[in-house]
This record gives structure tokens, sequence and C-alpha cells, in this order.
């Protein structure tokens, strides 16, 4: 009776073990040593493309500097950061993607380029220069003015997250 009963308990404890185990992986993190990393300075964005998208430059910048204050322990400065990011939106595009069958498109895409320099005043030579973009598509039958907050909410959400992982993330 005793090793039933221990053998039930043993069952029972594995059983638990194995239901409250779990593994969390995260990509968000980054790779700053905070020891000698503690501040950071992200300049204004300023539209720069042909067609412009009024609210763009202030919502680039503001969820830039967002995705920093949620996801690091920096300090945002306005002079003498230990790292810099900074740039301007190059290009915010609509093109015609699907065409039906009366040769009108039945979808765009609109491609919303920045380009960025980042400094690191610790580490001078992850410092670089580059160009990020993305995308995404909608109905034409939608006009660009009705859900323009809401398309360029989404590319941002995509640019911040290259631009935090080519800087911090080390990705």
């Amino acid at each position: 009776m005793l090793r039933k009963y221990t053998l039930w308990l043993s069952c029972l404890f594995m059983a638990l073990s194995l239901t409250t185990c779990s593994i969390s992986y995260t990509f968000n993190q980054s790779t700053i040593d905070y020891n000698v990393i503690k501040t950071i300075r992200i300049s204004d964005f300023p539209n720069q493309a042909t067609l412009i998208s009024p609210s763009l430059s202030i919502l680039l910048t503001q969820e830039l500097k967002d995705k920093f204050s949620r996801s690091t322990r920096l300090e945002m400065v306005n002079t003498n950061a230990d790292l810099e990011i900074e740039g301007e939106i190059t290009g915010y595009n609509v093109t015609p993607m699907a065409v039906r069958d009366d040769a009108y498109s039945s979808e765009s895409k609109l491609t919303i380029t920045i380009r960025v320099r980042y400094f690191n005043s610790i580490q001078p030579e992850k410092d670089f220069e580059q160009s990020f973009s993305a995308y995404t598509t909608f109905d034409s039958n939608r006009m660009l003015t009705d859900i323009q907050s809401e398309v360029d909410a989404e590319i941002v959400s995509e640019l911040i997250d290259q631009i935090y992982n080519s800087t911090v993330a080390d990705w």
C-alpha cells in the first residue's frame, strides 16, 4: 500500500512539475552595457519625401523614443549622449499592386523609407548609416487619406523594430 501511495505521489509531483515549467524567449532584449552606456539622444526625423504625410515625422520620432524608453534603461538627453540616432524620411510611395480585369488596381502598397545614422561614442566601430523601409497593402477602393493614420502607424511600428534591432539588439 505504501509503495502504491509513493508511486502515486511521485506521478503527481512529476505531472505538476511538467505543467508548471515554461520556456520563454524574448527578442527585444538589448545588448547594452549599462555600466558604460547611460544616455541616448534621438533627433527629430524630418520628412524629405516627395509625398508627405503630415504627422509621420512626429509619429516616427515619438515612437522611436518610446521604444527606447520602454525597452532600455537609457536616459534620454539632448546633448552629449553615449548613443545618438538621427535621420530623415526619404520615401513615402504608393504603388498599385494587384490589377483587376478592367485594368484598375484592386490593391495598393504604401512603402515608407527612412535613412538612419547611428553613432556610438563608446564603441565607434558600431556606427552606421543605413536605409530602412517597410510597407503595407490596402484596398485601392479606400482613399489613403481615410486610412493614413492607421497604415502609417503599422509601418512605423515595423521600422522602429528594424532600427532597434540594428542598433542596440545587435541582430
